[in-house]
């Protein structure tokens, strides 16, 4: 194995210049006062004691909302589909995986667009409901068409740690719960939903963490008025050019993303 060492060596300089050096940065400029120069900072704590403010307490409130609201969705429909794909043949497995994946390979900007013609007021959808005699929908611009644009775009993070676990599962503990005497239901709760728990607790932590980190999709379909943690970084870097400020909140980002791992891990092990 000492001969391969040397191929980790481009990775690591490729790791140190994309991940490490960029972090360095951010701490740098979240600990440090606006318009500092190259040799002499001047550090403070003020970039963080900003976040504290009602405005940008009701900004991650708002975030860590819609970012359950969407989790749980995406739990209570993914949940079943991955249910159901385990339980087909394995050689129509890997196509049902393959269709739940396949929107992934558009790029999300293109996804948020359409969703914007479907939910629009002029749109496919209030469209077909006039041919029904029912009167337009209001639709964009909602937290409803947010969590619907945040549901279809994450959904496959949810579902294929799920049916990973599950496609993994020993069926002998299912035939031994049955050969005990347990109903379809028990064996559900008692054996296949504690087995697949690791698939469930890493789905969640996918799907939240996306779901409060992106920018994109709340900008769109809710109209520019949704300011959620990704978009308040993505304002004070581009629009605003604050970015002592939005290091800032990048970092407390991902503190609360480190310590939700943690969170998740141990509930993992708990298990």
């Amino acid at each position: 194995m000492k001969q391969y060492r040397n191929l980790i060596k481009p990775y690591l300089v490729w790791a140190f210049v994309v991940i490490v050096i960029p972090l360095i940065l951010i701490a740098l400029y979240a600990f440090t006062e606006d318009g500092n120069e190259v040799l002499t900072f001047s550090f403070t704590l003020e970039n963080f004691c900003k976040f504290l403010e009602a405005t940008y307490m009701s900004v991650i409130f708002k975030s860590f909302k819609l970012g359950i609201l969407t989790t749980v969705i995406c739990l209570g429909l993914g949940y079943p589909l991955a249910y159901i794909i385990s339980k087909c043949p394995e050689k129509s497995q890997s196509l049902l995986i393959l269709l739940v994946t396949i929107p992934e390979w558009i790029n999300m900007l293109l996804r948020t667009y359409a969703w914007m013609n479907l939910l629009s007021d002029n749109g496919i959808i209030n469209h077909l409901l006039g041919l029904l005699g029912i009167s337009p929908v209001t639709m964009m611009y909602t937290d409803f068409s947010v969590v619907v644009g945040l549901v279809c775009n994450f959904m496959p993070f949810m579902i294929i740690p799920i049916h990973t676990s599950l496609s993994k599962m020993d069926k002998s503990f299912i035939e031994a719960a049955y050969d005990l005497g347990a109903n379809k239901f028990q064996t559900f709760t008692k054996v296949i939903w504690k087995l697949s728990i690791p698939g469930v607790l890493n789905g969640i932590m996918m799907v939240f963490l996306l779901s409060i980190s992106t920018f994109v999709i709340p900008k769109l379909l809710g109209g520019g008025q949704y300011m959620l943690i990704g978009n308040l970084i993505e304002s004070q870097f581009i629009s605003v050019g604050d970015w002592n400020f939005g290091s800032a909140i990048s970092l407390i980002l991902a503190v609360l993303i480190l310590i939700f791992m943690s969170l998740m891990k141990k509930m993992d092990k708990d298990e």
